[in-house]
């Protein structure tokens, strides 16, 4: 049949948001994201990763299935989602439900006033999550909506306040199930709360909430109704520049297609295909798209189970499923349940709604959670090619080991028969992954047993291991050697064994630990073992008796259950103004924009005429010289308009702020992987990222390649200056104390994950060199100097504009500069704008996050737990250039004591200089590394002198006014009220006691509870750094416009402001409007980093609106019975000014490295967490049960801002020290450059039971209305996690009798807690090395 088609290409027609579509030329290579921002401009659905992996670009899709007359609606991910699979459906985005011009949706309304959105980059696609979810249930259930949210990432909030919005749609009662004495907490909150002062637990009021109306939702259009029950159904054809799209009707034109074309995918959900193209470059020229095909559709019951077409969504899968389960008699639903569970996790609902069975089993990926299960469960596939039909047993494509494919090229998989199971038959699925929900696993596996009637003897068995190799894989020895054994520990001990035997797996796959995969493939089966001995009790007790209780708990998976929590803030003084603002949780000015999809971000900015795109070209090499650069290929790609260069650089391309430079083009060598070589500027981000894939750059390597903290060691490869501090006399003091400890830790490094990627946009002004400059940075004013000096033109001709940040984390600083110059210099170059949006991946691997660190301590103490003398190593992995390095190393000296009084100490840091992207500022700045080394040692003494935790950390703690060992005085009452809080809040001594029973009680699971304090001062070191400035004016009409120099990046400081103006200026918040951050208004702005933001500009707003008010004061007072325009109508009228700067000289803070002592702060922030969590000993997973902090914020000047800081920092805290885990190859090049690799805590991640309370009468003399800054503080408390694993891990270690200290380094992952938890498993996997690891290898090892 020839590829044209009768017909040409077709006319592609769906419906977006309630308007027809009739697109002429569809381009199959095209994804729906893309159509929307760029064609209709609807810029609402955001761009996070490209890979399906964060959910940013959730939209709805709806169709109508003629047969049963249904509208089926169901969310999916924009960015894999190809236009052409669209025909005859409906896309509902976030502007569809609702907006500012017409009217917000509830589920938009109530997030935002639930402070769901901090940087509302993610808030759209949250919302489209939930109300896709509520328009095929609008009263679901708690589990229903933490299942719709589990495809969604968001980086500032710690989800709390997003779970609360989503509550309030939900149809059970929601409490805090803390039931003592059968009340709820909200019932006897006197028991919580210090008597005297007046407390608040309302965030929020519900009372203001509009209704959810169902009826009041977009129809699905009618016209699409008609035309899918008219119309015959006819093949379509779709040509783009590269690609052809066939998407048949019936099975007979689909097998001649596939006679034509053997080698054309088939894609339905494109969620194999999509990556495959977008990421590793596989290009297909024709691909088939059988999704309205009925055969592929049908759905089955059978008198032995089940068949499923191939192109059933899993979604549609997991329904017939559950449906199953509950009609048929448990005996014969068995598979059907383990491939549910299966179901459960695979991928977030956006990935399940649109993957097909079909696609699952034949990519054949090791990753499937499904295939091992199915092929264990003699699942049989139907097959089909011209004239041949045959059906085949799944278990046969893996059986051969490596799964030679037994499915020849044409042939079609039609559909899957699942089986009842049988009576005596056993089977269950496992896995483990990174991350519960939403994650890939490391290692997963199905397994069956049936035995000979009335018995214990194996008649059949089959086990499938997936992600050990490159596909799933059958242990068909083991399994034949084990027929007619009994189900005994001998037969246990025998197939681990075998097991191990037959399953050799590469030495590194893919960068995962070899010995932890083989440590899952037996601890998984031991878990199957004791399952069906459970089982087998059940049928007939007389004969088996099961398995001990300690054991049972390990039979149950951890669910996610819908968190619950209490937040508790000072109440505002009764005798305060109801129109003054300040110290209420006013809701973010931006948060209806987030969640309507309205507010606009870099890469919203509307297209300027003749815009180029930009990609960048990055280096292959960790050090090498360039030879040459040959850009022919790239310049002849279509849309291609120039490459630019280092040489294209005007004036500066090299910035030295210190010894080395930062650099924006490299000009002669490289000096890590991802260094920007140069730069494609085309006609569309298409053209351009395929022009940019063909520049050939020719490299000579150098030495020495340095890439960890061992190596720049090794090479004496550091950036100057090296710092130490020294307090006391170390020497002396080590003679004289009881016991010395020492140790070392590692911590790696972290990835901050904004979600908007680096983005800007230049457009040149066409005269005296003007330039606007629209970037997503924390420093406008960097940006300006840096572009400014690059292109060689004064500074006052660059105009930067920010209007808000899709989060930053300290990631925006110098590395936007280097972007922005990069496109800078394109449109100076090219004399046209252009736009440079970094790839997720690209992001990644260019941008470095948090320094790596190792920190050696040699610790002396008494045996009473008194901590007499420290002598401390740091070293940070600065990466090839300085950045922020050193002074990253400097505030991990400053702030390594945190909580604890050290009589004599030594401390060294320093900045190893290394092969890898350069590592730059990121929330804590150090002290979350330097923190966690303390807490290190300070567990370590307590292990030794055999107190508990605790009392080590009470005995040490900071008590009265004393110094700092760099000679500061500070006041710790306030610490030691956090502490005492929240031992009290926790109830921290009788769950101590609770967990140690459930420890004494189950073998397989344990319990952790640790109990941290903080200690986190606040300054910047000098007093430049802190200046700030404002700029207020006053119209005619009474409305003010408030601008200052701090940069708006989820953390609420605009709002704030507006509330400070509101305060000084006495009048409503809603006189008062925020438009944008600007070089022009603000000149020379410090960064908004360090947690200062507030302090220092509230100060300058508040310097500014006292000046106007001032001016104002004789007009008020000749008219006090006035109002507020009155009054500016008087003013103009006596021509008195209506505008006033404000300013802020800063903090006098300073430090003098050579004496070792200073005030570098201005004041110290307190703080303390408890958290509890449950381990799981076979596969290192674990779960957050309950954390409580107590925070002392001083007077919250917004308390539900300042909360979902600390609850959004202390989220990223658990992902720095548990989950978030860099992987490089050996040539220095980043394996983890997306969501699919790079696990951050998604909504199954944070605690159960989550409180936080700010501390009540707090007072600070130094910020703004006695406010402190909170940005950054949070994030440490995340390791009171880190601690009660290792506290769970500690207590299976002492039960098995193991002797070592267990000193875990961060991030503890799953991974590093079952190889704490050692057993006959563990030392079977150490022992089978050896057996088959060949000696050369092992020499590796």
């Amino acid at each position: 049949m020839s590829l044209r088609g009768a017909a040409g290409a077709e006319e592609l027609i769906f419906y977006v948001n309630g308007r027809k579509i009739i697109e002429q030329n569809a381009d199959p290579e095209q994804m729906l994201l893309s159509y929307l921002r760029k064609r209709l401009h609807l810029t609402g659905t955001k761009y996070g990763c490209g890979g399906g992996g964060c959910g940013a670009c959730t939209v709805m899709i709806s169709t109508y299935e003629p047969a049963s007359k249904k509208i089926r609606h169901y969310s999916a991910n924009a960015c894999l989602l190809p236009i052409c699979s669209l025909y005859g459906a409906a896309v509902t985005t976030v502007e569809g439900i609702g907006s500012t011009k017409t009217r917000v949706h509830p589920v938009q309304e109530r997030l935002a006033k639930c402070h769901g959105s901090q940087c509302g980059f993610c808030t759209p696609g949250i919302v489209m999550s939930i109300y896709t979810l509520l328009r095929n249930h609008p009263e679901p259930t708690s589990e229903q909506m933490m299942e719709a949210l589990a495809g969604n990432l968001c980086r500032c909030t710690g989800y709390r306040p997003i779970l609360d919005a989503c509550k309030t749609f939900c149809k059970e009662s929601v409490c805090c199930e803390r039931k003592t004495n059968g009340k709820c907490c909200l019932d006897h909150k006197d028991d919580l709360f210090d008597k005297e002062a007046k407390v608040s637990t309302r965030l929020f009021s519900t009372d203001e909430f509009q209704p959810l109306d169902p009826t009041q939702e977009l129809i699905f259009p009618p016209e699409l109704m008609r035309m899918a029950e008219n119309q015959p159904k006819r093949t379509l054809f779709f040509h783009g520049e590269r690609m052809t799209w066939i998407s048949p009707v019936s099975l007979d034109e689909l097998l001649d297609l596939k006679a034509a074309y053997p080698k054309a995918p088939l894609v339905v959900g494109n969620t194999t295909v999509g990556p495959e193209m977008k990421f590793k470059g596989v290009f297909h020229p024709i691909v088939i798209a059988p999704a309205r095909i009925p055969d592929l559709n049908v759905v089955k019951c059978t008198d032995d189970g089940l068949t499923l077409g191939a192109a059933c969504s899993l979604s549609l899968m997991k329904d017939i499923l559950t449906n199953a389960i509950s009609e048929f008699p448990e005996e014969k639903t068995k598979v059907f349940r383990a491939v549910l569970q299966q179901l459960r996790t695979l991928g977030g609902e956006q990935i399940r709604n649109v993957a097909s069975l079909g696609g699952n089993i034949i990519s054949k990926k090791s990753t499937s959670d499904l295939n091992p299960i199915l092929a264990a469960s003699n699942s049989i596939l139907n097959l089909a090619s011209r004239g041949r039909k045959r059906q085949i047993p799944l278990s046969g494509i893996f059986a051969d080991g490596l799964g030679n494919n037994a499915i020849t090229p044409e042939e079609i998989l039609v559909s899957v028969h699942i089986p009842h199971s049988r009576k005596g038959e056993y089977i269950s699925a496992f896995r483990q992954a990174p991350r519960r929900e939403n994650a890939l696993p490391i290692t997963n596996a199905g397994m069956r047993v049936l035995f000979e009637e009335g018995t214990d003897i194996i008649k059949d068995l089959s086990i499938f291991y997936g992600g050990a190799v490159s596909t799933t894989i059958c242990t068909k020895q083991t399994c034949w050697t084990l027929i007619r054994r009994h189900w005994n520990e001998q037969m246990l001990d025998e197939a681990c064994r075998l097991i191990l035997k037959e399953i050799a797996l590469p030495c590194s796959a893919g960068g995962e630990e070899v010995d932890y995969k083989k440590t899952l493939v037996v601890s998984f089966f031991y878990r199957f073992f004791l399952e069906v001995l459970q089982s087998l009790r059940i049928t007939d007790p007389c004969h088996y008796p099961g398995i001990p209780m300690e054991y049972r708990s390990i039979l149950q998976d951890f669910k996610t259950k819908m968190p619950q929590g209490i937040q508790i803030y000072q109440d505002i003084e009764p005798n305060q103004s109801p129109q003054d603002p300040v110290g209420r949780p006013i809701m973010h000015q931006s948060g209806i924009k987030h969640a309507t999809g309205e507010a606009v971000y870099i890469d919203d900015l509307p297209s300027v005429d003749g815009e180029l795109f930009l990609a960048v070209v990055t280096s292959s090499r960790a050090h090498a010289k360039i030879v040459s650069i040959d850009t022919s290929e790239a310049l002849k790609g279509a849309g291609v308009f120039d490459v630019i260069t280092a040489h294209d650089v005007p004036a500066t391309n090299e910035f030295y702020y210190s010894d080395d430079p930062e650099i924006i083009f490299a000009r002669n060598e490289v000096i890590c992987v991802g260094q920007v070589v140069c730069a494609v500027v085309a006609d569309s981000d298409v053209h351009v990222k395929q022009a940019a894939a063909k520049v050939k750059i020719e490299y000579e390597p150098l030495e020495p390649v340095i890439l960890t903290i061992e190596e720049a060691i090794k090479h004496n490869s550091f950036f100057e200056p090296k710092r130490t501090l020294e307090h006391g006399d170390v020497d002396q003091a080590f003679e004289t104390v009881d016991n010395i400890i020492e140790g070392e830790i590692r911590i790696g490094g972290q990835e901050h994950f904004y979600m908007e990627t680096q983005s800007v946009l230049a457009i040149p002004k066409g005269e005296d060199k003007e330039m606007d400059v629209y970037v997503s940075t924390q420093h406008p004013a960097i940006i300006q100097e840096m572009v400014a000096a690059s292109l060689g033109v004064p500074a006052n001709r660059i105009m930067c504009h920010v209007k808000r940040v899709g989060g930053a984390f300290g990631g925006k600083l110098l590395k936007a500069g280097l972007l922005a110059s990069v496109a800078a210099v394109a449109a100076n170059k090219t004399n046209r704008a252009v736009r440079l949006i970094l790839s997720r991946g690209d992001d990644m691997l260019i941008t470095g996050g948090r320094h790596p660190f190792i920190g050696k301590y040699k610790v002396g103490f008494m045996n009473d737990g008194r901590i007499r003398a420290l002598d401390a190593k740091y070293y940070i992995n600065g990466g090839c250039t300085p950045d922020e390095s050193v002074v990253v190393a400097e505030v991990s000296l400053l702030k390594m004591d945190n909580a604890y009084k050290i009589p004599n100490l030594r401390c060294w840091a320093y900045a190893c200089k290394t092969n890898l992207p350069s590592n730059t500022a990121f929330r804590g700045f150090g002290f979350p590394q330097a923190a966690l080394v303390t807490e290190t040692w300070i567990t370590g003494v307590a292990d030794k002198t055999g107190l508990s935790p605790e009392k080590i950390r009470e005995i040490n703690m900071y008590k009265e006014n004393e110094q700092t060992h760099f000679k500061q005085k500070l006041d710790p009452q306030n610490l030691m009220r956090c502490w005492n809080e929240c031992m009290e809040k926790s109830a921290y001594y009788s769950r101590k006691t609770a967990v140690n029973e459930f420890n004494k009680q189950n073998y397989w699971k344990k319990k952790g509870i640790a109990i941290v304090p903080m200690k986190f001062p606040i300054g910047l070191g000098t007093r430049y750094l802190s200046q700030a400035a404002a700029l207020v004016h006053i119209y005619t009409d009474g409305s003010v416009l408030l601008t200052h120099g701090g940069i708006e990046m989820g953390q609420g400081i605009h709002t704030k402001m507006i509330q400070v103006a509101s305060r000084e200026l006495n009048i409503p918040m809603s006189y008062i409007h925020f438009c944008e951050t600007s070089t022009t208004t603000v000149p020379n702005a410090c960064a908004s980093v360090g947690s200062a933001g507030t302090d220092v500009n509230g100060m300058a707003v508040k310097d500014a609106c006292q000046t106007l008010l001032k001016r104002l004061q004789p007009i008020i007072n000749k008219n006090p019975k006035g109002t507020w325009n009155d009054w500016i109508k008087e003013a103009f009228e006596q021509s008195v000014s209506l505008s006033a700067t404000g300013y802020f000289r800063g903090y006098n803070e300073n430090m003098d490295w050579e004496k070792g002592e200073g005030q570098p702060f201005t004041y110290f922030l307190y703080g303390a967490a408890c958290s509890e969590v449950e381990i799981n000993c076979l596969t290192g997973d674990h779960k957050n049960l309950r954390t409580d902090i107590v925070m002392d914020v001083g007077c919250s000047i917004n308390p539900a801002v300042d909360i979902g800081q600390i609850e959004g920092a202390f989220v990223q805290g658990i992902g720095l020290y548990t989950m978030e885990e860099l992987k490089y190859s050996p040539e220095g090049v980043l394996y983890t450059r997306g969501p699919d690799q790079y696990k951050i805590p998604a909504v199954c991640d944070i605690p159960e039971q989550f409180s936080v309370s700010l501390l009540s009468s707090s007072q600070n003399p130094y910020a703004i209305y006695s406010s402190k800054g909170i940005g950054e503080a949070g994030l440490f408390l995340g390791c009171s996690v880190f601690f009660a694993l290792r506290d769970a891990v500690t207590s299976a270690r002492n039960e098995r009798g193991l002797k070592k200290t267990f000193t875990p380094n961060s991030p503890l992952t799953a991974e590093q807690i079952r190889a704490g938890c050692m057993d006959d498993f563990t030392e079977m996997v150490i022992g089978s090395l050896l057996l088959w690891i060949s000696p050369v290898e092992h020499a590796a090892e």
